[in-house]
């Protein structure tokens, strides 16, 4: 594979009834919350993963889960808190670029993903704020020796992103727009009533 090849990450756990997306099941139920997964999975891999610019994953929890597209390599992304999970993943990549975005974020569009790794030729990393305080995307440029910057971060919470760029500090950090992830009822109600890019 060329060394330089870009590597888009989509995150997601399989989506299955009552397994996935906890705290909105809690708001609006398991099967909207199911129905919610599945449609905004399906919808990001027909917009993002035909993309000849760059070679989609899945990086999927529970490890060894689900029957996916056979199109797309498929990657475990192990134990531990999110940043640990990301960090296993972004090891096990071939070389080059690596952006990687969340499964529940409607808003995004391919010139999202394009902009992103655009960020990365003049920056080290890039991240997409997300409404809530954290991020919906984060990218690395992986030129030398990778650097976790997901120490300490307090996920989950309006602190990721500010954490994630205090890791960050000595390094170049492009931002992208900001984006809704649907985290919870009233994101999902936001969502369905159009408020929500």
């Amino acid at each position: 594979m060329n060394a330089r090849m870009r590597h888009l990450v989509i995150f997601t756990r399989a989506p299955r009834m009552g397994r996935g997306k906890r705290r909105l099941a809690r708001d609006v139920g398991e099967l909207a919350a199911f129905r919610f997964q599945q449609a905004t999975l399906a919808r990001m891999l027909r917009e993002l993963a035909r993309d000849a610019r760059w070679r989609t994953w899945l990086a999927v929890t529970p490890d060894g889960s689900g029957l996916w597209p056979r199109a797309l390599p498929v990657l475990a992304q192990g134990r531990g808190d999110l940043g640990r999970r990301m960090a296993s993943v972004i090891r096990r990549l071939p070389p080059g670029p690596v952006v990687i975005v969340g499964s529940d974020i409607p808003g995004i569009r391919r010139a999202d993903v394009a902009a992103a790794f655009r960020a990365l030729g003049a920056h080290e990393a890039v991240l997409g704020p997300a409404l809530d305080g954290g991020y919906w995307l984060i990218g690395l440029r992986r030129r030398d020796r990778f650097r976790d910057p997901f120490g300490n971060v307090r996920w989950s919470s309006a602190h990721a992103l500010t954490d994630t760029l205090e890791n960050l500090r000595d390094r170049r950090v492009a931002l992208l727009r900001p984006l809704a992830d649907i985290d919870d009822g009233a994101d999902w109600r936001r969502h369905q009533r159009g408020e929500l890019t």
